[in-house]
């Protein structure tokens, strides 16, 4: 079975909104071994929603809206689909009489546009939503199907999974699930990623692997079709294992699992406290770690790139003659030393001094830990104050900081 999204709203165009509703549809649809392949977003404008929704009924089985099904004049979902099908408008009583009901529940008095949300094209049928006042609704023509939700999400991911899946999986007789199962890497970039696993990429049908890169990050989902999570779990087993021996230390973890978090096991583990230093990131190290460990975590200490000299002569660190590298590990003792913690982390991130910038940036950064009788060093060509480069910053931190404590 093959599926199209359209969502639909001119505050999706003009960016007031994020699209986040497609995304977790897409997610529902895998699960249950329905194809996507297209996402599409309309303004509310009749002619170009009558121009999508009938391209989107010739190439896919099952069309699902979201949006436009409320009370407004701009509310033209209905009567589009309507026209694309070939049916009238009607009336249900029942659908009124539950739109009203729950305006009186409330103590209002609804007003007459209410009533556009009861009207339904000819033959529909009707899916009551218990969380709003704008039912769902599905239109089915040569044994495909148009199914129209609300835009509001909590009222769209309840009829997804209460309503809409149960009706597929009957209609359909959908007898297959798409399981996942995704490795999350750390310290290699995606074309490293791709070197390292290309031929089980390519020959791989089922299960079938992808590579998603991120900042800093680089997962690798392994995706298998069967007819339960068990048959399926068993097709992705021996390819998991294979990518785990050619990607080795740098996974992480699995599906849910954040570096972040995966620290903060560790620390709690071994009952350690650690304290950070860094430069240009604007604490950002320091709450990754505090987030999820703040028993283990002491103090952390930000400098701004212009004031390190400052900070350094302030406290008579010796970095006299010394490079970087060994002025980082410095910071790390020093803050260690200043907070009593069990590790000392530093980061010291040198910049090219265009603050423009915001991706790449093109400078040098240094990694330091330190725990009194060890220490670990770090060094990534790239260092920046956007959002992107502090994301790397993080997780080059948080992949020294496990090494460490592994």
């Amino acid at each position: 079975m093959n599926a199209e999204i359209v969502a639909i709203g001119s505050e999706l165009l003009l960016g007031q909104i994020v699209d986040s509703n497609s995304a977790w549809i897409s997610k529902r649809l895998a699960e249950n071994g329905i194809n996507l392949f297209y996402k599409t977003i309309v303004g509310d404008n009749p002619e170009r929603m009558d121009y999508i929704l009938s391209k989107s009924l010739s190439r896919a089985d099952i069309v699902i809206t979201c949006g436009g099904i409320g009370p407004t004049k701009d509310d033209i979902t209905r009567d589009i689909v309507a026209k694309v099908v070939g049916k009238k408008l009607v009336p249900d009583q029942e659908s009124l009489d539950h739109i009203n009901n729950r305006f009186r529940k409330r103590g209002m008095i609804p007003t007459k546009n209410n009533d556009r949300q009861a009207h339904f094209p000819e033959g529909s049928i009707i899916v009551k939503n218990p969380n709003g006042t704008a039912p769902s609704f599905i239109v089915e023509k040569d044994n495909k199907c148009i199914i129209s939700l609300p835009g509001v999400p909590f009222e769209m991911k309840w009829l997804i999974d209460n309503e809409i899946i149960p009706y597929l999986v009957k209609k359909y007789n959908l007898e297959e699930i798409i399981h996942y199962k995704v490795l999350k890497t750390i310290d290699l970039g995606e074309s490293n990623v791709d070197d390292l696993i290309g031929k089980i990429m390519e020959t791989s049908k089922n299960p079938t692997v992808g590579v998603l890169a991120h900042p800093g990050q680089v997962d690798v989902r392994i995706a298998a079709k069967a007819k339960n999570k068990q048959e399926a779990t068993k097709l992705i087993s021996p390819v998991k294992k294979e990518i785990e021996k050619l990607l080795g230390e740098n996974i992480f973890g699995e599906d849910e699992d954040t570096l972040e978090k995966v620290v903060a096991e560790l620390l709690i583990q071994n009952n350690q406290t650690i304290s950070v230093f860094e430069n240009i990131s604007s604490g950002v190290i320091s709450n990754s770690i505090k987030d999820f460990a703040k028993n283990n975590f002491n103090i952390g200490l930000t400098s701004g790139d212009k004031n390190i000299h400052k900070f350094l002569k302030k406290y008579d660190l010796n970095i006299v003659d010394k490079s970087p590298e060994e002025v980082c590990l410095e910071l790390a003792k020093f803050i260690k030393t200043l907070s009593s913690s069990d590790i000392g982390f530093a980061y010291y991130g040198i910049t090219n001094g265009d603050e423009n910038v915001q991706n790449l940036g093109q400078g040098e950064s240094y990694f330091a830990i330190f725990d009194g009788t060890s220490n670990k060093t770090k060094h990534v060509r790239s260092a920046g104050i956007g959002i992107p480069d502090k994301r790397r910053a993080i997780m080059s931190s948080l992949s020294l900081i496990r090494n460490f404590l592994k």
